[in-house]
């Protein structure tokens, strides 16, 4: 039996793989037929790949295969991004799986899909990082190929729908270099600080002649600009990296000149009818103010010392007359309640009897009007309604109608 040293157990044995084939084997893009799909419960997909003489053993977990943008099924040829993994317990290995693209999608286009999901993980996309276009700048800076048909594209443009400062930092916009001197001009334009926004594009393109402008390096430039950026590549239906991290994409360097600068005649059309309002508005605000300043005359005169005089005046006249009518009403009222008092005083005045043929009797200025307040021989006053005279009692008698006789 051989040196116990060299012995090892199954566990031993699998961790040692496990790490040997963790660390030394990269991540890798692996095509396959898929076999055995299986979409678990909790979102994680379970399948193999196969070819025509092997199978590898595959596993997508949830958080991953959340971003797949198609609907995988057996039978379907598939590349798988990912990495070897062992499971010690079983002593197996598989892929884990990180992205998943159908098979003939293209090496170019998987690099920018990758790139595209990590930018996008990162935020680089987001809206709440763009920046806004100046709405009338009044310098553009260009970075794009100085004999290409884009820079003449956007001059022509801008020339003619509003003339301004163009400044132009040339670069190779195909190749290898091309994304290094894109980068080179955007960092300049920054440094300088010359222009108000910023143009980088080109032409249309096969996907390999646009591809610079899917360099990770570039995308996190147009990012930290200052400036805020036009990406214009290609034509309508192509799309980069720098679309999608720039501040506006436009789908032609055409298309970017008119995002970037106003139309002149809609501008001074603008304008026209922006004086015209003003015109209009300011001729109903006089016209309002004029109302306005009438009716405070009006106001004003009203309550004018003068014009306030006079109304107090006038008021004082009116008090005046009522109370004249109303004091002649009231004389003329007791005027005729005295009458009437009068009258009445009259009726029961004693004077008034003596004229009828009575007499009053006093005896010493008081009435005697009773047999029982006289005696014999007292002398007594008798008034009459023309004068008065003297008596003296001579007999009482309490007959009624006999009355006393007296002695004048």
């Amino acid at each position: 039996m051989e040196n116990k040293e060299n012995i090892f157990t199954v566990s031993e044995v699998n961790k040692h793989l496990k790490n040997v084939i963790e660390s030394s084997v990269p991540n890798l893009f692996v095509e396959g037929e898929i076999a055995n799909f299986t979409k678990h419960n909790s979102g994680h997909i379970y399948f193999s790949l196969k070819d025509a003489q092997s199978t590898l053993r595959c596993v997508f977990f949830r958080n991953y295969n959340l971003y797949l943008n198609f609907h995988p099924k057996n039978g379907d040829n598939v590349v798988c991004a990912g990495k070897i993994t062992v499971y010690e317990k079983g002593g197996s290995y598989q892929l884990n799986v990180t992205r998943m693209y159908p098979s003939g999608i293209g090496e170019l286009q998987i690099r920018f899909e990758e790139l595209k999901r990590k930018l996008s993980e990162e935020g680089l996309f987001d809206e709440q990082y763009k920046k806004s276009i100046p709405k009338f700048p009044e310098t553009i800076g260009v970075v794009t190929s100085e004999t290409g048909a884009a820079f003449q594209d956007i001059q022509n443009v801008i020339s003619r729908r509003y003339p301004c400062k163009i400044y132009l930092y040339p670069a190779t916009v195909q190749g290898e270099k091309a994304a290094k001197e894109v980068i080179e001009g955007i960092r300049f334009f920054n440094v300088e600080k010359r222009v108000d926004v910023l143009i980088i594009g080109r032409g249309g393109g096969s996907q390999e002649d646009l591809f610079c402008f899917n360099d990770e390096q570039l995308a996190r430039t147009i990012f930290a600009s200052e400036i805020p950026i036009i990406s214009a590549v290609g034509h309508e239906i192509d799309f980069t990296i720098s679309d999608f991290v720039a501040d506006l994409r436009a789908p032609t360097p055409s298309a970017a000149a008119e995002l970037a600068v106003p139309n002149k005649t809609e501008l001074m059309n603008y304008i026209e009818g922006l004086s015209n309002n003003i015109i209009l508005h300011s001729r109903q605000f006089v016209f309002s103010r004029k109302l306005e300043v009438q009716e405070f005359e009006k106001t004003l005169n009203f309550f004018h010392p003068q014009n306030v005089l006079q109304n107090l005046q006038q008021r004082l006249d009116e008090a005046t007359l009522k109370m004249d009518h109303h004091f002649k009403d009231q004389l003329t009222k007791f005027k005729n309640k005295l009458n009437v008092l009068s009258n009445q005083l009259k009726e029961l005045s004693p004077y008034d009897a003596l004229k009828r043929g009575y007499s009053i009797l006093q005896q010493q200025k008081k009435i005697i009007n009773s047999i029982k307040k006289i005696n014999q021989k007292e002398l007594l006053e008798i008034i009459l309604s023309d004068g008065k005279c003297d008596c003296e009692v001579k007999e009482i008698s309490k007959d009624q109608g006999s009355g006393f006789k007296v002695q004048g």
